[in-house]
């Protein structure tokens, strides 16, 4: 039996008395393989197992998931410690709010493989196969459970949960919560309501990026102080990587630079891309000079999505071309460089995504190709993301007075009615987005129905916040930009960015 099972959740089901030295270096070390903690972590642990609440802000792949998963395998040992086998009453329960549905059965199937008792709940498992993972978290089985925020609007799964004492509440990619973050949730932001529901429990927020003012949003989010919710920020410095930015005038000229770079560095390797199209058209003319690739974007099914990932996690010196979809758990040791073709939209997630790059410690490069015209594009997409008031207004009357049709004809129809001939428009998708959440509508997307559900809150067609929000995001393209040119030492310019002192 391997020693990790001696200390996780588990313990409840084989009557394995935990040792009275019981610490986390004996987690870290029995389950996790490691010797010693990073930075603040062993700090940020002890908080947590003694209730106190951490926002916590640390690179890509430096660890913030053991912050949670310590204090939940702790939990639930010495609660099967000291209760009595006729006790019935479950182990504490931690549960972790996470956007990534593609990662949480990987994040899972590790756990498990340490003998971690751990589950996930989210839209891609079978109604049989939810239910039963139900019923099992309702009579006390599992010990951490990761799941979406819409989640909880499902009226069967609140029940269920309101059977188990969540103890901890951990918040991955805690900058979704904020409206000024670089990834904004919607329903993140029902994340202060859903831990009161719950009964308000230590709390742990975790992201590798938030500016400062992204910081403080995520604590009052929380109703929490930022006394009750201090910060620990383990930097964002990665001195194994180095940032270069190359000003380009074409495509031809980013082709060459895709070229050389791959001719001169050897392993594996990504090239992100803001469109698919553009990216299919970098595709066709590698293959032409017979530079072998993936191809990886949000248009290709599930499927597909995951045996390219799964490709390139488990074959070594594979190049991936791809836009952002891909990413998020992309946790390969050995990525030597990471190119950007066209400029990101903001500098968090620059950061973000070329943090993907020499996790094992050993040089990588990380190169932005600037050119001018892209700025067109991220502005375009600027003005998706932000619809206005009148766009508001207007999706609201087809919904109220358009519904059968809406319904019997789709998505298509509508975004027609709204965006004529600009079918790459997202607007409509995030208006949707937002009157979920504030409970204007039911929307599923497959199949397609929406249900008028409420009046159109006033705060979605708020002039002036809508304006504050557009001004916010202007401003974030404006520092990428910034950076772009930047003469100086740019990992400098980055920590002045998220406010860290040199």
């Amino acid at each position: 039996m391997p020693e990790c099972e001696i200390v996780s959740g588990l313990l409840h089901l084989m009557n394995v008395d935990l040792p009275l030295s019981f610490t986390p270096s004996d987690v870290l070390k029995r389950c996790f393989g490691h010797d010693s903690f990073r930075g603040p972590q062993e700090e940020i642990i002890d908080r947590t197992i003694n209730g106190r609440h951490s926002l916590v802000l640390m690179p890509t792949g430096m660890g913030k998931s053991l912050c949670y998963q310590i204090p939940a395998i702790i939990s639930a040992a010495s609660a099967s410690r000291i209760r009595k086998s006729a006790d019935p009453q479950p182990v504490p329960l931690t549960l972790v709010v996470s956007p990534l549905i593609a990662l949480m059965k990987d994040q899972v199937d590790a756990l498990l493989s340490k003998g971690v008792w751990a589950t996930f709940v989210n839209s891609s498992l079978q109604r049989a196969e939810r239910l039963s993972r139900y019923a099992a978290i309702g009579v006390g089985d599992f010990d951490i459970l990761y799941v979406t925020p819409e989640r909880f609007r499902k009226t069967d799964f609140c029940e269920v949960l309101a059977r188990r004492e969540v103890v901890l509440l951990a918040i991955d990619e805690a900058h979704c919560i904020s409206q000024w973050g670089h990834d904004f949730r919607p329903d993140y932001t029902r994340v202060g309501e859903i831990r009161q529901v719950i009964g308000a429990p230590t709390t742990l927020a975790l992201t590798a990026t938030a500016t400062p003012d992204v910081q403080k949003d995520i604590v009052a989010q929380l109703s929490l102080s930022e006394q009750e919710m201090p910060i620990f920020h383990e930097g964002i410095d990665r001195p194994n990587l180095t940032l270069a930015v190359t000003e380009v005038w074409d495509d031809d000229e980013k082709l060459e630079l895709i070229m050389n770079q791959r001719q001169r560095v050897a392993g594996s390797a990504i090239v992100y891309f803001t469109l698919i199209r553009k990216l299919m058209e970098f595709s066709d003319h590698l293959w032409e000079r017979k530079v072998p690739h993936l191809v990886y974007h949000g248009d290709l099914d599930t499927q597909q999505r995951r045996r390219l990932q799964e490709s390139f996690m488990q074959q070594e010196g594979h190049l991936v071309l791809a836009t952002n979809a891909f990413g998020m758990g992309i946790d390969k040791e050995d990525i030597r460089f990471v190119l950007h073709a066209d400029l990101p939209g903001s500098l968090e997630s620059y950061y973000q995504e070329i943090g993907r790059a020499g996790r094992d410690g050993l040089p990588s490069e990380c190169l932005l190709m600037y050119d001018e015209r892209d700025l067109a594009t991220q502005m375009e997409f600027l003005r998706w993301s932000n619809p206005d008031a009148s766009f508001y207004k207007r999706v609201f009357y087809f919904l109220e007075h358009e519904t059968e049709k809406v319904n019997a004809f789709g998505m298509e129809w509508l975004r027609e009615k709204l965006h004529f001939k600009q079918k790459h428009d997202r607007r409509l998708e995030t208006t949707l987005a937002m009157m979920k959440r504030w409970g204007v509508i039911e929307w599923s997307s497959g199949p397609f129905y929406i249900t008028l559900t409420g009046e159109l809150d006033p705060q979605l067609f708020n002039e002036e916040r809508l304006a504050r929000k557009l001004n916010r995001d202007q401003r974030k393209l404006l520092a990428m930009v910034q950076y772009a040119k930047h003469q100086g030492d740019r990992k400098s310019f980055l920590l002045e960015y998220f406010g860290i002192a040199k």
